[in-house]
């Protein structure tokens, strides 16, 4: 009997190729004296558990010109972002209020995703990154408090960023080549989330897109300008995998969804979204699974030309609810801010 052949995929090939790429670059930046520092991301925890998210890129130094201009300067066009060497396999000293609780490992892309034990007081923190080349970053994590009954997980593009990002011509010109100075914020939504957060106060939001890590510092910059209420991003990673030319946007939120919904399962979410090609069916998945968890849906319905640009709307059709869950529908904050308050949540 002749021996079994393997024949590879095209995509396992294209991932080979995809992560030997990606060691020659950071070899080559390496070799040129540029040192791990981590672009630090908000994030969130309760008060037994934190969990920590960043990005750990090769720069020529933490706080030079190039630093500066790669992690805060708010003029920066989007491609330079996607151009950078991820530092993977880093590890990374975790520091809170002076203590070290533990060591974070990048990824192949050098994202740091980690959970860590410990008790923490409800509300805002510091928390510090420390790269093994003792280059130092910081940001500021959220620390839900046990009584929060409430929280918002809204989407980003087409929900509160016009973006159009599904048609690739658009896409591209965004991701890489816009400024973020130059999107719009979808009429409203500032308005509505800021309603929302005075109305319950110390309530989470939490941002739910199908965006690359690459696009966060950009992405926190337009949160902020828009007057945004703080929260953590939950991007992904992008690439192919094996048994896929890019990873799925849409497994990465019924994933995150899920998490949220174990990890905090005494609060019920609005879950903010628009009637593009996903949010609903994956909004309407989650309520048949998690009705518990979930106080409304609002979905921003597209216009009839962003519609055509994003590829269609959803085939869901306007809900009125699902499995008890009430849905809502608006075509900007104002509409969606009016359709909440006849549900009392304002």
């Amino acid at each position: 009997m002749s021996p079994a052949i393997t024949v590879k995929t095209p995509r396992k090939l294209i991932m080979r190729l995809d992560t030997w790429l990606s060691q020659k670059r950071e070899q080559h930046a390496r070799g040129k004296g540029k040192t791990p520092t981590t672009v630090p991301f908000m994030s969130y925890g309760s008060t037994t558990w934190l969990r920590v998210l960043g990005r750990t890129l090769l720069l020529n130094s933490p706080y030079t010109q190039d630093a500066e201009q790669l992690l805060y300067n708010e003029s920066l066009r989007g491609w330079r972002s996607f151009m950078s060497v991820a530092a993977a396999n880093e590890k990374v000293k975790v520091v809170i209020e002076g203590k070290t609780i533990g060591i974070a490992t990048s990824d192949h892309g050098g994202v740091l995703d980690a959970t860590f034990q410990i008790e923490l007081d409800p509300g805002w923190h510091t928390i510090e990154y420390i790269t093994s080349t003792g280059n130092y970053s910081a940001t500021r994590i959220y620390i839900i408090a046990p009584d929060k009954t409430i929280g918002i997980i809204s989407d980003v593009d087409d929900t509160i960023i016009n973006t159009v990002l599904p048609k690739p011509l658009v896409a591209a010109w965004n991701s890489f080549v816009l400024s973020e100075q130059a999107r719009l914020a979808v009429p409203g939504m500032p308005v509505l989330l800021d309603h929302l957060k005075r109305a319950h106060p110390g309530m989470p939001v939490i941002y739910l897109s199908t965006g690359a890590w690459n696009a966060a510092p950009a992405l926190s910059r337009f949160l902020k300008r828009h007057l945004y209420p703080e929260g953590p991003l939950l991007l992904t990673d992008w690439g192919p995998t094996p048994d896929r030319w890019f990873r799925s946007g849409k497994a990465h939120k019924r994933r995150e969804l899920r998490r949220l919904a174990h990890e905090f399962p005494h609060i019920k979410w609005l879950l903010v979204g628009d009637d593009g090609q996903h949010d609903e069916p994956i909004y309407r998945e989650f309520a048949l699974e998690f009705p518990d968890h979930i106080s409304a849906v609002a979905i921003r319905r597209l216009s009839t030309g962003e519609a055509i640009l994003a590829g269609g709307r959803s085939k869901a059709g306007m809900q009125h609810t699902v499995n008890g869950v009430p849905w809502v529908y608006g075509r900007n904050g104002a509409e969606l801010l009016k359709e909440l308050r006849k549900l009392h949540m304002l």
